[in-house]
């Protein structure tokens, strides 16, 4: 999701939410998508299985947010473009409305009922994980539900730079707090999206992660012997039964 946003227009409670195109042709016509689609494609031109459906994280108040709204219309984009439809993507973000709940499903998207914390195991179905600007707590845990070789390495990620991640963190609270993003680094693939003077808020910072089976296999057995569920000291992600208000108006993308 992105940052804090300042609402330009609050919709009423109980009044339907209207979905303009949700900056599908700005995003077009910017040329910020056909310059996005490469790193798009990176890990399809790799060797990653293509996304049989996708999971989408942190979107944020997209009805009073021009970030968000542009993140959506990414998203929509990137699932046409993957040739996934929008019924095998499931979102959750805490801070939706009711209105922009029934407007993701008129979208045809489906809701997750539950918050998961990003603990959504793969299951075996090559899935694509949509996390723009999300907590690093997610990211961790999403890893942590699918340690292993063989499900990591059908999974891409869209979000926070992992080496960024790792330049700003102390080494020491990146391995205590985050341990399996810092052990995955070393297995993973990732390209930046461009630098576009319209979106340097909405998608900075943001690239496409994979993990090649072959680089996960050169990684040192013990690694994947610890399995430990994810405990933090201070948490920036909305936990299981908070709601987004508990946080302030930024923590369901933080």
């Amino acid at each position: 999701g992105p940052g804090p946003c300042v609402p330009r227009r609050v919709v009423p409670p109980g009044a339907p939410l209207t979905l303009r195109s949700p900056r599908r042709n700005d995003l077009l016509s910017s040329g910020f998508w056909a310059a996005s689609a490469g790193a798009v494609r990176a890990p399809l031109g790799a060797t990653a299985e293509p996304p049989a459906r996708c999971v989408c994280y942190g979107l944020g108040r997209f009805s009073c947010c021009p970030a968000a709204r542009h993140q959506l219309a990414f998203l929509l984009l990137l699932l046409e473009e993957l040739g996934v439809p929008p019924g095998r993507c499931s979102v959750f973000d805490p801070a939706f409305s009711p209105q922009e709940a029934a407007a993701l499903v008129e979208l045809g998207l489906r809701l997750l009922p539950d918050n998961e914390e990003g603990k959504h195991g793969i299951e075996g179905s090559a899935t694509l994980f949509y996390m723009v600007h999300c907590g690093k707590a997610l990211y961790n845990n999403l890893l942590w539900r699918n340690w292993s070789p063989g499900a990591l390495s059908k999974m891409v990620i869209v979000g926070n730079s992992f080496k960024g991640i790792e330049e700003r963190l102390l080494s020491r609270i990146l391995e205590r707090d985050y341990s399996y993003i810092a052990k995955v680094l070393k297995g993973t693939e990732e390209v930046a999206l461009p630098a576009h003077p319209q979106y340097l808020d909405t998608f900075n910072d943001t690239s496409i992660h994979w993990f090649p089976l072959q680089k996960l296999k050169e990684l040192s057995p013990e690694v994947w012997d610890c399995v430990e569920e994810p405990t933090y000291q201070e948490c920036e992600i909305i936990r299981k039964g908070e709601r987004a208000e508990q946080h302030g108006p930024a923590a369901a993308e933080s």
